[in-house]
């Protein structure tokens, strides 16, 4: 069964068998509810628009019910091929009882969002690592197994799964925590009643205090900014309005890097560069929950930097891209796969980094040291845990870290701070990384000066490595990293500034940057006197002058430059050509109401 908006029937989302034959529920909305007071219960002006089901569409594609059918195997109670293997674990996890995990899948290249313009704006203030999946969905997992002798197969077996654009790891898997146990219990209605909550929530709206009723439950959310502190949380629980929220989540999307690092912590270092530099990396764990939570871990300990390569916290045999990921006549993409099946063990091991773990340990066990393994010993299906890859690291291994985290365990310090240590050791040894770059990207900015109101923006200087490079001996990461090594290694031009994820950054940059060129122009038109400039010339070279303003406002516009700065330098040099128009001695009334008409169609 799938339940999904009214605007999502008949939309392709990967293959004709996936989610385009889905059947869609007809539900119809519940009647409004008042939100308890704060952020989360105001309607900004855009939402008062939004029509039926597209609150539920902003926040999810669908909800999909993944039972298992003695003949066919796991199967959605309509036709979704993919989800129905990536909603199970593989036959030899042997998971009983509950368990969550999480995958992602490729996107249908002909769907389009009916919310797109609206998500977009959402998308503007969001940090780099929450923007919407622009070719890919999530896939939220809850799975129960238990025995029931009135089964044929004797065990119960059902995952509810929630399909969504967002990253918001943490927050779906809470949200899951309140509505399979429900599901399981009263069935159909159950949904339907949490689909009606979720068409009453507000959009999801970065920098907002959100308060989500669901199922009898209130859910207390801040979606985090481009703009917020990096390792700092903005939520507080505050003494007015919280005594009716049940669940305040301090964050929405990251995951406990201590427990997913932990049996592998010894190589943090390693792993880092390998995620930064886009390396094939496969994760073979026991079950889909440790396999997901490792390869989101590993995509997040590059932050604030984006993670711009593929990657699939769970991934099965039955995946359309297998053939892709698993054939030996070229090179692994760059991609991170979370693996459960001991078949990827004779599949990948042609891969140049193989990361195997076992059963995660309690935070009061201390790791045992394990060293970097050559990939010819992963033969054999029982191959022990740890890091197999013939990779040398570019920096000298951190002790301190290490010792640090050590000294964490043996004192039975709580896992929260041990997360936040290793968090913080990630940030800072990115933000290191980065700097450089970002110093001479801003060196590309031409100068302010060289903007003229009556020619078109500066164009940026182009991107130069052996300029950049030749930066790094005064103004690299060794001004900022107590680490040695041989950074300069980790930047050159087979190695990071080759990688998507130098790729999807410089793209990202050069667009900001592009954006701001374009304000600073807009703020240069406006301090000219139009008046004055119109009086100096022809009715006919005044009528070109406006019709290019508006030319100059429409691609304003449509590029999405929707700052507050912006809209008011649009509005005050929308304000200036119309009184310059108007006052102009020289254009008869007729050809203002033509030019008129021209600049404001």
């Amino acid at each position: 069964m799938a339940l999904q908006g009214p605007e999502e029937v008949g939309e392709q989302v990967e293959e004709p068998e996936d989610l385009d034959d889905q059947d869609a529920s007809s539900i119809s909305p519940a009647e409004e509810i008042t939100l308890p007071p704060g952020t989360g219960g105001d309607e900004e002006p855009e939402e008062a628009f939004l029509l039926p089901w597209d609150r539920f569409s902003s926040w999810l594609h669908c909800i999909c019910v993944v039972g298992f059918d003695l003949e066919l195997g796991q199967a959605v109670e309509v036709k979704t091929t993919r989800i129905c293997y990536l909603s199970f674990p593989d036959s030899n996890s042997g998971c009983l009882g509950d368990t969550q995990f999480c995958f992602r899948f490729r996107q249908g290249s002909n769907r389009k969002s009916s919310l797109g313009c609206f998500l977009e704006n959402t998308d503007r203030d969001a940090p780099p690592c929450l923007k919407r999946e622009q070719g890919h969905y999530y896939g939220y997992v809850y799975f129960r197994q238990v025995r029931d002798k009135s089964l044929k197969r004797g065990y119960f077996q059902k995952s509810l799964v929630l399909i969504s654009k967002l990253p918001y790891v943490t927050f779906f898997h809470s949200l899951l925590k309140i509505m399979a146990p429900e599901y399981f219990e009263k069935q159909e209605p159950c949904l339907e009643a949490a689909c009606n909550d979720i068409d009453r929530w507000p959009t999801p709206h970065p920098g907002r205090v959100l308060t989500l009723p669901i199922m009898g439950v209130v859910i207390k959310v801040r979606i985090p900014t481009c703009y917020d502190k990096p390792g700092t949380s903005q939520l507080v629980q505050s003494a007015q309005g919280d005594s009716l929220v049940s669940i305040i989540l301090p964050t929405i999307h990251e995951v406990d890097l201590f427990r997913c690092f932990y049996p592998v912590f010894f190589h943090i270092q390693m792993l880092w560069e390998l995620v930064l530099l886009g390396e094939a990396l496969v994760v073979m764990a026991p079950s889909p929950a440790e396999s997901s939570e490792t390869v989101l871990a590993l995509v997040s300990c590059v932050s604030p930097l984006r993670y711009c390569s593929d990657f699939r916290p769970y991934f099965t045999i039955h995946d359309s891209e297998f053939k892709e990921y698993t054939t030996r006549t070229q090179a692994p993409p760059s991609v991170i796969l979370g693996v459960t099946n001991p078949f990827f063990a004779k599949t990948l091991q042609h891969w140049p980094h193989i990361i195997r773990i076992g059963d995660m340990k309690q935070a009061g066990e201390v790791a045992k040291q394990m060293k970097v393994k050559k990939l010819k010993n992963l033969k054999t299906l029982d191959s022990k845990p740890g890091v197999y890859t013939a990779y040398k690291p570019y920096l000298n291994k951190d002790e301190e870290i290490i010792k640090q985290l050590q000294k964490g365990v043996q004192q039975k310090r709580p896992s929260a701070a041990q997360n936040a240590i290793l968090r913080r050791y990630f940030l800072e040894l990115t933000q290191s990384f980065i700097i450089p770059l970002e110093r001479y990207v801003a060196s590309l900015m031409p100068l302010q000066k060289s903007i003229s109101p009556w020619k078109s923006p500066p164009h940026l200087q182009p991107f130069v490595q052996p300029d950049f490079m030749k930066t790094l001996e005064k103004a690299g990461p060794q001004l900022t990293s107590r680490l040695k090594g041989d950074w300069i290694g980790l930047y050159r031009c087979q190695h990071f500034l080759k990688s998507p994820n130098f790729d999807g950054w410089f793209r990202s940059r050069k667009r900001e940057m592009t954006q701001k060129l374009e304000a600073l122009h807009l703020e240069a038109l406006c301090e000219e006197d139009l008046q004055q400039r119109i009086q100096k010339h022809t009715e006919v070279e005044v009528v070109d002058l406006v019709l290019k303003l508006k030319d100059k406002l429409v691609s304003t516009n449509s590029s999405k430059m929707d700052c507050v700065q912006v809209r008011s330098v649009v509005w005050k040099l929308q304000q200036q050509v119309s009184v310059a128009l108007l006052r102009c001695g020289e254009l008869q009334m007729a050809s203002v109401a033509v030019v008129g008409d021209l600049f404001w169609a």
